[in-house]
């Protein structure tokens, strides 16, 4: 009997070898599912360079250009309730002729993208503000007037939420409003005007109508 401890041993130690090896490989089709789907362009919300981020920033031409827009809001996690830290936001938009102006120096996204875009990061209490101006529709007139969102959110890759539209603009047709996705929710916002400057509130939901978003019931 001796004789087959060695081809037991040898048994046993293929199957123990065998299921961390499964399990890892399960683990790693669920970690490689990209969240909200493909995505050209998001990595920009990492042009930063050495920025501190804060909850408030103010993007490049909001002092010289009018109408002046501020944008406020609370990110919540998937609960609709809890307030989410340490969330990035990467916001970018048109000049008032409808186009992404970039600077002659403008490097990565930045050369698409334009120079008006920038970035936050939420606090404890999941707040954040841009400053900014609003920006004008394509010049072919056939989109409403947007501004871009990426989020990113600790341990998760980076997703783009539904636009920042505005409730008034006559771009915005019923057909529209019924075809937007609501990533994140609603990304139609009311403008209120506050002294020289219009204001326009929009919290944030993570993962709300995000594919492929993780539950704790995955």
């Amino acid at each position: 009997m001796l004789k087959f401890l060695p081809l037991l041993s040898l048994i046993l130690l293929l199957h123990a070898c065998q299921a961390p090896i499964e399990e890892k490989t399960i683990s790693t089709i669920k970690t490689n599912k990209i969240i909200g789907g493909p995505c050209e362009g998001c990595e920009a919300i990492f042009e930063y360079g050495e920025q501190a981020l804060q909850a408030i920033d103010t993007l490049p031409g909001f002092q010289s250009t009018t109408p002046k827009l501020k944008i406020t809001g609370t990110v919540y996690q998937i609960d609709g309730h809890t307030p989410a830290k340490d969330v990035m936001l990467y916001i970018y938009h048109t000049n008032r002729n409808g186009l992404y102006e970039a600077q002659p120096d403008a490097i990565g996204w930045g050369k698409r993208h334009g120079e008006y875009r920038g970035w936050v990061k939420t606090g404890e209490d999941g707040q954040y503000a841009f400053y900014t101006f609003r920006p004008a529709a394509y010049p072919s007139g056939k989109e409403a007037e947007h501004i871009h969102l990426t989020v990113k959110e600790p341990n998760k890759n980076e997703y783009f939420l539904d636009e920042y539209v505005f409730a008034a603009d006559p771009l915005l047709t019923d057909v529209k409003r019924k075809n937007l996705a609501n990533r994140g929710g609603s990304g139609i916002v009311d403008l209120k005007k506050e002294e020289n400057i219009w204001s326009a509130k929009r919290d944030l939901v993570l993962g709300l109508n995000i594919p492929n978003y993780p539950t704790t019931e995955n």
